[in-house]
Parts: structure tokens; sequence; C-alpha cells
């Protein structure tokens, strides 16, 4: 199998997993749901990858740093479970699975499952997003959405979409039911990888808030930034993120 099969079957696998993780734990607490599914979904993938690229190095949101991985030539960079607090909410499908593999300074596959939803986006070849309305829909965590993000969305005379994991937000950018992800204030490299190896392959703009490119397999996973969105609109994005 090619590295974009591997990483788009990997993530769908262990998108199943985490549906009957979900169904099987229906009546447990939501801090239960959240415990399983990080645990379960983190040694599916170890696992798989083990078996299929026994060779290469991983970075797991939920195990151990492995210093070997600034010396491998390729490294996994996965998010066995994007958006935990979705997930552990029944009903919600705006959280994700995210497998993306780096080699020779760069992210060369990457696949973004939204289990809930039955849909993977994998690499090579995504779909670009349909024509996009006349006021830009930016989309923004349910929550807390950053300043940043307020301060396009009034640049642009734009709309906010709130939504959950950071996966979803790409994802509903690539699929053409928003059309700008900011985010400043904190992630790290397994929140972003898959979602922007992703976003690349169906053409859209991804860089920091500064305009400056996404860099990973990093000494320091921390990656606090980033901007996705339609190309024609990224220069009007960035003219208000670099300020």
């Amino acid at each position: 199998m090619s590295d974009h099969e591997v990483a788009a079957r990997l993530a769908t696998e262990a998108g199943k997993l985490l549906l009957e993780v979900r169904d099987e734990l229906a009546q447990a607490s939501q801090d239960e749901r959240k415990a399983a599914g990080d645990k379960r979904s983190h040694d599916f993938l170890m696992a798989a990858l083990a078996a299929e690229r026994p060779d290469d190095a991983v970075l797991s949101e939920e195990g151990a740093d492995d210093p070997i991985r600034l010396s491998a030539e390729r490294v996994w960079i996965v998010d066995p479970l994007d958006g935990t607090r979705e997930f552990s909410e029944l009903g919600r499908d705006d959280w994700a699975v995210h497998v993306a593999l780096w080699q020779a300074g760069d992210l060369v596959a990457g696949a973004v499952a939204l289990p809930a939803q039955g849909i993977t986006l994998a690499t090579p070849t995504v779909s670009a997003p349909p024509a996009a309305p006349p006021k830009p829909r930016i989309v923004v965590s349910r929550t807390r959405p950053p300043a940043v993000a307020l301060a396009v969305r009034d640049a642009l005379d734009g709309v906010l979409v709130e939504m959950g994991s950071a996966g979803a937000k790409v994802a509903s950018v690539v699929q053409g039911l928003s059309d700008v992800y900011v985010h400043a204030g904190g992630q790290y490299e397994w929140d972003s990888a898959a979602p922007v190896a992703v976003a690349r392959a169906a053409g859209l703009h991804t860089s920091r808030i500064d305009g400056t490119p996404l860099i990973y397999n990093r000494r320091d996973p921390k990656l606090p930034d980033l901007v996705v969105c339609r190309p024609e609109l990224a220069e009007a994005v960035l003219e208000v993120t670099r300020a």
C-alpha cells in the first residue's frame, strides 16, 4: 500500500473503533468515554503503524515523545482523537482522527477521518471546495473563538460558523462548508499535520498567522497558530493576522 493509502485506511479504521467505543460506553460518563477513546485509538494506531511501517518513527498526542524522530527520515504524526470533548458528547459529529506522514522536511501524506459523518478526506487527491458564498464564513471554536478570528470576520464582513475539533474545522473549509479557519493561542503538530496535508491537496492556502510556512517534526512540537483558507482570501486574511 502507498503511504496515502496507509494514512487513509488507518484513520478510517481508528474512526470505526472510536464509534464502537462510543456505543460501548454510551451509559458511561463523558470522562470515561474520553479516556477510553484516546487510549484505544492510540494503541490501535501505534500497533498498526508498527506493522505497516516498522522502520518509521511516530509522534502521537497520546504517546511519549521519542527523540529518535528528530533524526528519522520518516515520521508519522497522529492525533488518535481530535476533539475529545465532542467525541464524549453523544450525537456530536465534529471530531476526527488525524494520520499524517512527514518526510524530508515536509508533509507528504495525510488523512482526516470524520467517523461520525462517515467521511475520510485523504491525499493525494482531494476535490477543491465549491464556489464560495458572498459573505466569507469563518469557522471558530464553539466555546472560545480567538480574537484574531473575530478580527478576520470584521475585516472580511464575514459570518462565524461554530464547530468542534481542529480537524473538523479544516475539513469544513475543504468541503466548502466554511471558507477560513484561523487559530491562535495553542496547538501542537498533531492538531494540524493531517488537516494541513489534506487542505494543501485541495489547493487551499496554509500557513502560520504571520504568513510563514508551517514546519513539522521540530524538537518542540508546539505549533500554536495557523491559517487555512481559500487561496483567493489568503491575502485579505493575512493582512489582518499579520497586524
